[in-house]
């Protein structure tokens, strides 16, 4: 498998460091505290609000379940209305595979529900790579055009185009285009409310 380069866009990062500082300062959390619950080191998080680093989808998704937030509500400019329409400029490409796949997020809902919509494209040989997510997060994957390989803890899966994955995304899960034809893929993504913390042990 080809390596990805997993960054989020320049034009994100000072979005993204204001609005975790606002997150994490009206929580009263420390840095430490923050890194704590989100697992992501203490350096990382300073570099982040300082608008200093291009964080990567698998830091957004991390310090988002921590606040117990959508990564939407990280990237986005503002609170949307209650009806919004999003033309592609709106759209927020958070990862690029080498080869040119990429992962966008096409929208999300933080408040009562918590959703994301995602559009995934795996070019020939890239992958990839999720950690687990907050307890109770779901996942569901309809393959477009190709072929999903889809691998969630130890068990593997060959998603065909026309066909829907339902799966956990509470365990460490990837996602593959093994074939030799591009991989497109819809997914949405559903987490419980309430703040995650990494430190605490599963129920």
């Amino acid at each position: 498998m080809t390596a990805a380069r997993d960054d989020a866009r320049p034009a994100i990062a000072s979005l993204v460091g204001g609005r975790v500082r606002s997150l994490r300062t009206a929580r009263h959390w420390s840095l430490d505290e923050l890194a704590g619950r989100s697992g992501v080191s203490k350096g990382m998080v300073v570099q982040i609000e300082g608008g200093r680093t291009n964080p990567s989808i698998g830091t957004l998704v991390r310090i988002a379940d921590a606040f117990g937030v959508t990564v939407a509500r990280l990237v986005e400019e503002q609170r949307p209305p209650e009806v919004r329409v999003n033309s592609p400029e709106d759209y927020s490409l958070l990862w690029e595979g080498p080869s040119g796949g990429r992962a966008t997020l096409l929208a999300g809902i933080d408040d009562p529900e918590f959703v994301e919509f995602w559009e995934w494209v795996l070019e020939p040989g890239e992958e990839q790579i999720s950690d687990d997510h907050a307890a109770g997060t779901r996942e569901i994957a309809h393959v477009l055009a190709g072929t999903l390989t889809l691998v969630v803890g130890a068990a593997e899966f060959r998603v065909e185009a026309g066909h829907t994955a339902v799966y956990p995304g509470d365990v460490p899960h990837r996602y593959r285009n093994v074939g030799a034809e591009r991989t497109r893929v819809h997914m949405v993504v559903t987490m419980p409310p309430g703040e995650f913390d990494r430190r605490s042990p599963r129920r």
